[in-house]
């Protein structure tokens, strides 16, 4: 009896502590309940400014230029308003607006100041810097665009020719708005592709050089209107430091792209010796080592390049299924290849710019030995031994082996 008692007790008991445990529970959720409600700071889309490009100028003394590229929402729905970027038949998707400040926070407190809504850098994908603004120095303007939450490391970074506020007020017939233009010429791999992220590791690396794509505006054909031009990329600026010190052709680039092993299929165009016409060929793989090697105190590159090329037009009078010919045009195609890197290889240089991170090559194969020259690295690069060695094989000749137009007599067999 006694124990049966004790154990109605106990079961009382936890049943109590149960109940209380139950009670605490509730209150605190009912407690809690106001402060987790997730609407009270919300912000709706339309009450953003969505930059989408941003350019940024060298305006007067000591003073800059920024211009940004803003999306209108309401043109997904109605088709488009008034003003701003439109497409061929369209509607406007952006508009452009400047300020002027004496850095990029100034100058975007002014903007804000006219604009009835925030203005929200998440989406922007574009910055362009000004030529003037690049030879002069661009590490301020950096500092703001790394330091800030909303800008995205992984938005592309170019330089124009001539002012940059320009490429942002381009109508593009085909995209949206300019901004677009120059990101998917940059995902196709026509020049260099540098973000925020590569541009900051380059400045602030070892060698301190960096590149970036260069572009202009394709004039307007005739009939158009003024600002419809097209912006494509033209070349490369080199950087020492934060400052714009020459510019690259295309030539050079595509030499340097081959240097940074970032090259995708393109198409190559030579003419094979003592032939008339040309062959065009489209690389369907490269394989690119560096190799540093320090020899009796000299400091030397070895370049190995390993490609192969499909031929997509023989403009020629070779017969390329003969082994004969295709060995002559390989001849042809690796002295082309080993040309362009030359080119770009003696370009940087005579700028003393370390672009292609060969500092890093050697850092990480002769630590101790590249600590010691490190503040003079530029000289030792300027006057470092390279030595290319291209193997360039064409793998396929096509369905039509013998030149497409061409009667047996006039083919040849080199």
């Amino acid at each position: 009896m006694n124990n049966s008692w004790r154990r109605t007790r106990k079961l009382v008991k936890v049943k109590r502590r149960h109940l209380l445990k139950c009670v605490l529970l509730l209150l605190g959720i009912c407690g809690a309940t106001p402060f987790l409600s997730g609407c009270w700071d919300r912000t709706e889309i339309t009450d953003l400014a969505i930059v989408t490009a941003a350019a940024i100028d060298k305006k007067g003394n000591n003073q800059i230029e920024l211009s940004i590229q803003v999306f209108i929402p309401s043109s997904i729905s109605s088709g488009g308003g008034q003003g701003g970027t439109s497409q061929e038949g369209g509607g406007v998707t952006t508009l452009v607006r400047s300020e002027k400040g004496s850095n990029i926070s100034d100058a975007l407190s002014k903007l804000q100041s006219k604009l009835p809504r925030k203005v929200f850098w998440g989406h922007c994908k574009v910055f362009v810097f000004g030529e003037k603004l690049a030879k002069e120095g661009i590490q301020e303007q950096l500092d703001f665009l790394l330091r800030h939450p909303q800008p995205r490391e992984k938005a592309n970074v170019y330089v124009s020719k001539g002012k940059a506020k320009p490429i942002l007020e381009s109508l593009p017939p085909l995209e949206n708005y300019s901004g677009e233009v120059l990101r998917e010429l940059s995902d196709l791999h026509i020049g260099m592709l540098v973000t925020l992220q590569d541009l900051d590791e380059m400045l602030t690396g070892k060698p301190q050089a960096a590149a970036l794509p260069v572009v202009k505006i394709l004039p307007p054909a005739k009939g158009q209107k003024k600002l419809q031009g097209i912006p494509y990329i033209v070349g490369t600026a080199v950087l020492k430091k934060d400052k714009m010190t020459g510019t690259m052709t295309e030539k050079e680039t595509r030499g340097l792209l081959w240097l940074r092993d970032e090259m995708e299929s393109y198409t190559v165009t030579f003419q094979p010796k003592g032939v008339k016409g040309e062959i065009s060929l489209n690389p369907v793989t490269a394989q690119v080592k560096k190799i540093p090697l320090i020899r009796n105190n000299k400091w030397k590159m070895l370049v190995k390049i390993n490609t192969e090329g499909a031929v997509i037009q023989n403009g020629t009078n070779l017969d390329l299924s003969s082994p004969k010919s295709l060995k002559a045009a390989e001849r042809a195609y690796q002295k082309d290849i080993k040309k362009r890197l030359e080119m770009a290889f003696l370009h940087t240089q005579q700028k003393k710019a370390d672009i292609l991170g060969l500092g890093k090559d050697f850092y990480r194969k002769y630590p101790k030995q590249f600590n010691q020259i490190e503040n003079h690295w530029d000289e030792i690069f300027a006057e470092m031994e390279v030595e290319i060695d291209v193997v360039a094989h064409i793998r396929r000749q096509g369905y039509i082996n013998k030149p497409a137009g061409l009667s047996e007599n006039e083919v040849k067999d080199k």
